[in-house]
């Protein structure tokens, strides 16, 4: 199966994190490819890119200067079926990536990243964290999954995106860098 090839800038200006490839995304080799995951519908409607991509324009995100990365590589269903080695694994590896592309932001995509990446949730559910990691401020935005029982429609998903577009003052910029 193609894994999806991480999506690496230097010093992007935000480093988007998922945790691992779900199965669509595992059989076709692009990030957020399930068949309605809305991640980059959400990305355009939030104003986080100019143009409304897809699945497959994934290698694109580094023309608005951003970064994409996974804790796992595995691909799997759900991601229940992780194992905390592979994930204990993954927060090495994640800290490593950080410490080497220098983001300014890292946005945790799923709110089950923020325990994974730091043992601990002192600021529960999205938006934006206290730590740092590696030196770059930390938002975190609901998973764009349709497995997502706590935020199920695009509509509930769609203001956190715009939150962080603020948070890391990428709103107004409409056009590539």
């Amino acid at each position: 199966m193609p894994r999806p090839r991480d999506v690496v800038t230097e010093r992007p200006t935000i480093l988007f994190v998922g945790i691992n490839p779900g199965a669509t995304s595992g059989k076709v080799g692009h990030h957020f490819a399930g068949p309605g995951n809305p991640f980059y519908r959400l990305l355009f409607a939030s104003g986080l890119t100019s143009e409304q991509l897809v699945a497959a324009d994934d290698q694109r995100l580094v023309e608005w200067n951003y970064a994409l990365v996974n804790i796992v590589g595995r691909t799997t269903r759900t991601a229940a079926e992780l194992t905390r080695e592979e994930l204990v694994r993954g927060r090495e590896q994640l800290a490593r990536k950080v410490k080497a592309m220098k983001p300014e932001v890292v946005a945790l995509v799923g709110v089950t990243l923020y325990p994974i990446v730091f043992g601990r949730t002192s600021t529960p559910g999205p938006g934006p964290k206290p730590e740092l990691l590696e030196g770059a401020r930390v938002f975190v935005v609901p998973n764009p999954s349709g497995l997502n029982a706590t935020y199920p429609t695009f509509e509930a998903k769609l203001p956190w995106f715009v939150a962080l577009a603020e948070f890391a003052n990428v709103k107004a910029r409409a056009s590539r860098r």
